[in-house]
């Protein structure tokens, strides 16, 4: 079973992008979950948002995992919390900053060890989109990552997914995802 954790804070679109993820993924033949975990539920409180996908229907409905990936959207929540916390041996963390990788666990010594790509996913939102909100580029870089998907495929599936969106929006996330994609490292 492949596990993602998202880290970010509400109203960065954390809960949208593993729901987007989620719909492209059930296309595919794979069954998924998508939910989130919210402290305070105001904007700008953090939360977890999460990913389960498997070839066989998934029975674990607990929030409490050891992910494969986790995604932190909200470059603060690096530094912060423990985005390392059950952790497993090979995770992988694809983080947005400014900061390179080297930077990065310089400043957060948990990561250290980790396997970690950095990518400024807010700087493209709103260069892209015109808000700074990174869920879409997140995906472009996971889809790099993961080799989960060829890109054309997940952006013509995005599509769909933000379907009743204007489309200059649709055309904006398809740039996003796609910089991120050329940009994580």
């Amino acid at each position: 079973m492949l596990e993602i954790r998202w880290h970010s804070r509400a109203g960065q679109g954390a809960v949208t992008g593993a729901k987007g993820l989620a719909d492209v993924i059930s296309t595919t033949g794979k069954h998924v979950q998508a939910f989130a975990f919210y402290g305070s539920a105001k904007r700008g409180a953090a939360m977890t948002a999460y990913n389960r996908v498997d070839d066989e229907v998934i029975m674990n409905h607990e929030k409490y995992m050891r992910p494969d990936y986790v995604f932190v959207i909200d470059p603060a929540l690096a530094i912060t919390t423990d985005v390392t916390i059950n952790h497993k041996e090979g995770t992988k963390y694809i983080i947005t900053t400014h900061m390179s990788t080297d930077e990065l666990k310089q400043a957060q010594p948990k990561l250290q060890d980790k396997e970690v790509y950095t990518v400024d996913c807010i700087t493209i939102a709103n260069e892209t989109i015109g808000r700074p909100i990174p869920n879409t580029p997140m995906l472009g870089a996971f889809m790099k990552i993961s080799g989960m998907y060829d890109i054309e495929f997940f952006k013509e599936s995005m599509k769909r997914v933000l379907g009743k969106l204007p489309q200059k929006i649709i055309d904006a996330n398809m740039l996003a995802i796609q910089r991120a994609f050329d940009e994580v490292k």
